[in-house]
């Protein structure tokens, strides 16, 4: 059930089964439970509403993002701040999910996808998938530091490392701030901005430009989305399937 519901892009597999848990979904007539078996052709509901799929769907969709700073990667916010969904071309039947987070104070590249499964799999730490970015660090990072950011340094979830880590050249350094280019093959909550505090720094500025294979394109503004082609989104399910 909850395999079908992602793939569809209704949600996260975690997220659909507290739905199934909570008695949210109804299959058939009957209250579904984990381990239930459905098919697109069956009369589903979700909160009293049924559930469309889509018909003939070859690969799922997916559309870059150029995150700002001051958006949160979240449906809505009891406080009312705005949120990354807001700004998303509309999507029927089925909604977007996202392939990983930024924080509020991070910007650049998120990554959406209609397929609940794909994100998953995306997300998943076997797949070792890069993620780079811009780091900005107040003061800069010694010698020392850097050493140890690649070596691997131990975080309170668990030890992390920079699969590389230099200095940005294409970046204006100002003042004591250093400009980074840093490179990840995990997405762990807050996890640059953590590792940089473990080592003595402060990121004072953090920009997603690359998730694996598709970079932030540099004429896409902040606040607006573009949806990758056919050829961008085999490569992307590729990745996912190979791993």
């Amino acid at each position: 059930m909850q395999k079908l519901l992602a793939a569809a892009g209704f949600g996260s597999r975690r997220e659909i089964e507290t739905w199934i848990t909570a008695g949210r979904v109804v299959v058939r007539g009957q209250v579904a439970k984990l381990g239930d078996r459905a098919s697109p052709g069956d009369l589903i509901l979700l909160d009293g509403k049924e559930i469309k799929f889509s018909a003939n769907k070859s690969y799922p969709r997916v559309i870059v993002y150029h995150k700002p700073i001051g958006e949160l990667v979240t449906r809505s916010d009891p406080e009312g701040r705005p949120t990354v969904f807001d700004k998303l071309p509309k999507l029927s039947p089925g909604r977007w999910v996202s392939i990983g987070r930024l924080d509020l104070n991070s910007s650049g590249l998120l990554l959406f996808t209609d397929s609940g499964e794909l994100a998953n799999q995306l997300m998943h730490p076997r797949q070792e998938i890069e993620r780079e970015y811009e780091v900005r660090v107040q003061g800069g990072l010694p010698e020392e530091a850097a050493r140890r950011l690649l070596a691997g340094i131990e975080l309170e979830d668990g030890p992390a490392r920079f699969k590389r880590l230099e200095p940005l050249k294409t970046r204006k350094d100002s003042g004591t701030n250093r400009w980074y280019r840093a490179v990840l093959a995990e997405g762990r909550n807050r996890e640059v901005r953590r590792m940089v505090e473990a080592a003595g720094g402060r990121v004072s500025r953090l920009m997603r430009v690359r998730f694996g294979s598709v970079g932030l394109p540099l004429d896409l503004p902040p606040g607006r989305a573009r949806e990758l082609g056919s050829e961008a989104v085999a490569g992307i399910v590729k990745t996912a399937k190979s791993c």
